[in-house]
């Protein structure tokens, strides 16, 4: 299941993001809040998924009936992106680095720790970037690493997406292996095991010799066909020579 953020009434996302009409539990009624609702969302989605928010679990979950929800968060679209809004917010700031350079590399680790975190980001489809303090706070933030070293101001923001690209790219990579390993409850190296046995039967290193040689040498290095882990570091290092060339020349 895929949603999109963008997908609730602008006006109202946006006063909900920014808290301009916040709402207080009325006297005897349940302490609600649209923070204490959000983080309910947020705790639903990193344990069940995405699929299983829905307004009503929410409520559920705050031991609340579903309509007292709406007179906080308009529906689960703008419940959504408040939430993406969130957790954009707890991506770290290291005053430590230094250099656009290593200041990129930390900024790419941050990111990927917070869709370990929470992998439902992966099923938010970025229809329309949520507007709200602490996304803007983020790309604040990480864009400064790419200040006076003489990129123009689009091509700091294209930098910056390439490298979060390649990072939510990574994040796919993980949380798929991930899923495979808990779905099938085999390790990769449990599965090469079961599958090299049948392999040697048909495989002829001979008619594809370059194969076998980089597939050997590449099973012995991660004991597996592919380590997510490793082509992050190995595509983040690349993007940023790229980048270190581009700069070189201005």
């Amino acid at each position: 299941m895929i949603e999109h953020t963008g997908s609730g009434d602008p006006a109202r996302t946006l006063a909900l993001l920014w808290r301009t009409q916040e709402r207080t539990s009325r006297k005897g009624k349940p302490d609600l809040s649209v923070d204490r609702i959000v983080r309910a969302g947020i705790e639903i989605a990193d344990t069940e998924g995405l699929r299983a928010l829905s307004m009503r679990r929410v409520a559920e979950s705050l031991g609340v009936g579903t309509m007292s929800l709406y007179t906080y968060v308009p529906g689960k679209g703008e419940l959504v992106d408040v939430m993406v809004d969130t957790v954009h917010g707890e991506t770290g700031r290291s005053p430590d680095v230094r250099g656009w350079r290593e200041q990129l590399v930390y900024v790419a680790r941050e990111n990927l720790a917070m869709y370990r975190r929470h992998p439902w980001l992966m099923q938010v489809a970025p229809n329309r970037t949520v507007l709200g303090p602490q996304v803007a706070a983020k790309y604040d933030y990480e864009l400064r690493a790419l200040e006076g070293i003489g990129l123009s101001d689009v091509e700091m923001d294209s930098v910056l997406n390439l490298v979060l690209g390649h990072v939510q790219h990574a994040a796919r990579g993980q949380a798929g292996a991930t899923q495979t390993e808990r779905e099938t409850g085999m390790t990769d190296q449990q599965w090469w095991d079961a599958a090299v046995p049948f392999l040697m039967k048909v495989f002829d290193p001979a008619r594809y010799p370059v194969a076998s040689r980089v597939g050997n040498a590449v099973g012995e290095a991660y004991n597996s066909a592919f380590s997510p882990e490793a082509a992050f570091e190995f595509g983040l290092a690349r993007i940023l020579d790229g980048v270190e060339q581009l700069v070189a020349t201005r």
